[in-house]
């Protein structure tokens, strides 16, 4: 019996604090942290207690809706609560550079804020109606992902071996899923599922995460190191590969955790399909390709050591981009809650994304 229920609560609004899966615990420990400020929020955010673009957006519109409230509780007013929103949206705007979600959840909420100060509701009422559209964000995102498993599931033979890479299950969304979401769509039609999961180096999220997540759910799961990933394909064990997506470009071209790349190219290179599952909220129209995501750096320490162990030798540096970009006609399709997109994807994406 799983420990957690499904949805899992990933992100949680608690009594005017904001209450997050610190997945840097998982797989050993389940611990909620409790944010009661904006900073706080951005902390976990930073160190990845929660992380997943989805994820990521949720847990940033309720941070607005906190700053709301602890502004309305104070006794400011509608005005400088407003303001206070503002500030928020800056620092969480300023966590993590490339997963889209965060934006698209910050401008929906702070223009929640505009119109409701503009037509001179009080600052009560204003917290009230942001942590509303937060809610709504929240329920929009497992309803997307549950469309989008949906569509997906129907890719997938009666029996079918999938790989994937890095976590992108209900961990990272608002509680269901993305790429596991096809997974756990297809388990509820009696499909029989085998999951290799990438360990997903610096940092494991794949073995950590996925295989925890999977596990959970009751799904058969293997974990390898990315590097086995090519002999895997070669073997021709797999019938597909899923990930899921931190930002994709008007033409296609996708921004997910660093390896995905490389997974891709080895999947072109052995006739494997590659699927990308996205909902609304990851498609960046505004961007036309990947030379336009920004890809974020992270602490060099992430790749020298791990767990608080140093690896290797002192005085080194290292290299730690977060994401890679793998480019439009690497993709077989994209799978999301309006159904699978094809290419040409310049006709496809043309008129996607949340508007």
């Amino acid at each position: 019996m799983s420990r957690l229920p499904f949805p899992f609560p990933v992100v949680a609004w608690d009594a005017g604090r904001v209450v997050v899966l610190d997945q840097t615990r998982l797989p050993d420990r389940i611990v909620f942290l409790t944010c009661a400020d904006v900073p706080a929020l951005c902390d976990a955010i930073v160190r990845l207690a929660v992380r997943g673009a989805p994820a990521i957006g949720v847990a940033a519109a309720y941070g607005l809706a906190l700053a709301a409230h602890r502004a309305a509780t104070a006794g400011l007013t509608a005005d400088a609560t407003l303001a206070a929103v503002g500030a928020a949206r800056r620092l969480l705007a300023s966590t993590r550079p490339t997963a889209v979600n965060l934006f698209w959840a910050l401008r929906r909420v702070a223009a929640r804020a505009d119109t409701m100060v503009a037509a001179g509701v009080g600052p009560t009422d204003l917290a009230a109606g942001l942590l509303a559209e937060a809610r709504g964000i929240h329920e929009e995102d497992i309803d997307m992902c549950r469309r989008l498993g949906a569509a997906g599931a129907a890719l997938l033979p009666d029996c079918a071996t999938v790989l994937t890479h890095c976590n992108a299950g209900g961990l990272a969304t608002g509680g269901y899923g993305t790429a596991l979401g096809v997974l756990y769509a297809a388990q509820q039609t009696g499909k029989t599922l085998r999951v290799f999961a990438d360990e997903t180096r610096p940092l494991l999220q794949g073995a950590r995460l996925t295989a925890w997540e999977l596990a959970e759910r009751g799904l058969e799961v293997t974990v390898l190191c990315e590097g086995a990933a090519g002999s895997l394909l070669q073997s021709g064990a797999i019938d597909m590969v899923i990930t899921g997506a931190d930002r994709i470009a008007a033409n296609g071209d996708t921004a997910n955790k660093v390896g995905t790349y490389p997974l891709a190219v080895l999947a072109d290179r052995h006739g494997v399909p590659f699927y990308v599952a996205a909902p609304a909220s990851t498609f960046d129209l505004a961007t036309p390709d990947g030379g336009g995501i920004a890809i974020e750096l992270r602490d060099a320490e992430e790749v020298l050591g791990f767990g608080g162990v140093h690896t290797a030798p002192a005085g080194v540096g290292a290299w730690n981009p977060a994401f890679d970009v793998t480019p439009a006609e690497l993709v077989t399709a994209f799978i999301t809650e309006r159904g699978v997109l094809r290419p040409p994807f310049s006709a496809s994406l043309a008129t996607f994304g949340p508007g």
